[in-house]
């Protein structure tokens, strides 16, 4: 036992923290929420929204917290991307962190909460330089969202209950950084069967208006049981 005792009392020590990349849609453009760090070092400079792992939280909580403190949000699609463990990452300290990407309605954010706390939404084109490997992270979540928005209906996760056909495309639009091709992309999302047509029509974009639809998460589940694939055509 003593043995034992000084095995784990000689290991390194290391800091634990979790890093959030927190991705919105507003204004046909993909977003990151970013704040600018209140300590050294690089005290002033943008960085991810992360903390510290509390001694009684498990890992999985922490982020979890985090998106809560800032945005107000609960019950969001997050995913945890990669452990970033490279020894001189973090000049202040040997930081080992997990990060983890999440996908947000903006219109449900509590945006006073992310003004409190000197937090800015930032569209993917006009990204800052981050702190450390912040920028490396971010890039890593967003080739995981390009890969899984065309193979699962994550995407829907950045949208309010209730969507045009144009606004969806334009998220698809924004998370590729590229032109869609309208056809195509219409077809391919209605052969899904995941939407369901509303009564109701969207008339600030023209006089004729577009038809909104919803996600039917259920239908979703029950086609999936069943060996249904979602697939989009970007």
């Amino acid at each position: 036992m003593p043995d034992i005792i000084r095995f784990y009392s000689e290991g390194a020590k290391e800091l634990i923290a979790a890093d959030c990349i927190i991705f919105g849609f507003d204004e046909d453009e993909l977003k990151l929420l970013v704040i600018k760090r209140l300590f050294e070092p690089s005290m002033g400079e943008w960085s991810l929204i992360g903390s510290f792992i509390k001694k009684d939280e498990n890992l999985s909580d922490a982020p979890k917290r985090i998106l809560y403190e800032l945005t107000g949000l609960t019950d969001v699609y997050m995913s945890q991307l990669y452990a970033h463990g490279d020894v001189n990452r973090d000049p202040g300290a040997r930081v080992i962190t997990v990060s983890y990407y999440a996908l947000i309605n903006i219109q449900n954010h509590d945006s006073k909460l992310v003004k409190e706390y000197g937090a800015r939404w930032v569209s993917i084109g006009k990204l800052p330089k981050l702190v450390f490997d912040h920028n490396e992270m971010v890039e890593m979540a967003l080739n995981r969202l390009r890969k899984e928005a065309k193979y699962k209906p994550i995407g829907f996760e950045l949208l309010p209950q209730k969507f045009t056909l144009p606004k969806l495309q334009s998220l698809y639009e924004a998370i590729y950084q590229k032109k869609i091709d309208k056809r195509n992309f219409r077809k391919s999302i209605l052969k899904t069967e995941v939407l369901d047509k509303l009564d109701e029509k969207e008339k600030e974009s023209s006089k004729k208006g577009a038809f909104y639809y919803s996600f039917n998460e259920e239908n979703y589940k029950k086609l999936t049981e069943k060996g249904f694939y979602f697939n989009v055509t970007v």
